[in-house]
């Protein structure tokens, strides 16, 4: 199995990916939005856009290629990506622009696709301002066993790109080496989607989907395992953050127009 992942990796992951009938759903109303609200559309300016996915209130989790200039190799400036929780038709229930980027400093995004980039292609974007709980509910990461565990992805992509597309079922197809491939259906904007697997009522995030490709017809995704990265990244974002800048106002006492000393009351009330 791990020969024929490599040979996908180089043959497949490159070419380009068209949409096919393959259980996609379009999620549209309010209705078909519930508890899919935490998906959203990452717009990266200039038409670009892929998927991104609330992991807390102020927390955006993607691919890294699509949180990075190609041109400089870093991430993008504040500003340039917008994160728009339940897009559609036009219309978002949050939208937010990303002030801060954390990506592994390993990843390339000049490189080309092999293991070893998509095992990094992992990206936390934080949001201007925390997308209320009343809007989104943040998905978490899975733990535990996935042995029978339902597998779904939600995203926008090339064609479906106004509303959220979701498959209710993909099957994994092989997990090792930090890598896992799945069958789900993908397309231009699908990356940074999560791959999601349903623990009891809640889904949880498996994975980040860095791409995909067709072998013998069949559409297939890629992505990479998800906890050390992501906590790395929380980390790196913490480290990283704009410290407010603290200042000490000294104030004497009795200073100014007005006495900030005790005030006592008359016992005849004047």
């Amino acid at each position: 199995m791990r020969t024929f992942l490599l040979l996908f990796l180089g043959l497949c992951l490159s070419l380009p990916l068209h949409a096919q009938n393959s259980g996609l759903r379009r999620l549209t109303d309010r209705e078909d939005l519930l508890g899919w609200e935490a998906v959203g559309k990452l717009d990266l300016g200039g038409g670009s856009f892929c998927t991104g996915t609330l992991i807390a209130r102020d927390l955006v989790l993607t691919a890294a290629h699509c949180a990075v200039d190609r041109s400089t190799g870093k991430p993008y400036a504040p500003g340039r990506a917008v994160f728009h929780a339940g897009y559609s038709d036009g219309a978002s229930l949050s939208r937010q622009e990303v002030s801060q980027i954390a990506v592994h400093p390993d990843f390339d995004i000049r490189q080309p696709m092999s293991p070893e980039y998509i095992r990094v292609d992992v990206a936390l974007m934080r949001l201007t301002q925390p997308v209320p709980l009343s809007v989104a509910n943040p998905f978490a990461l899975h733990s535990g066993n996935i042995h029978g565990a339902e597998i779904s992805v939600s995203s926008y992509g090339q064609g479906r790109a106004e509303a959220i597309s979701r498959q209710k079922s993909c099957r994994i197809l092989n997990r090792e080496e930090g890598l896992i491939m799945v069958d789900c259906d993908l397309t231009f904007g699908s990356s940074g989607s999560a791959l999601l697997a349903r623990s009891d009522s809640r889904w949880q995030i498996l994975s980040v989907l860095s791409g995909g490709g067709n072998h013998n017809g069949q559409k297939i995704g890629v992505g990479m395992e998800l906890p050390e990265i992501v906590a790395q990244l929380k980390r790196q974002m913490y480290r990283d953050a704009p410290r407010p800048k603290a200042g000490i106002k000294m104030l004497g006492v009795g200073s100014g127009r007005r006495s900030s000393g005790a005030k006592f009351i008359r016992p005849n009330g004047s």
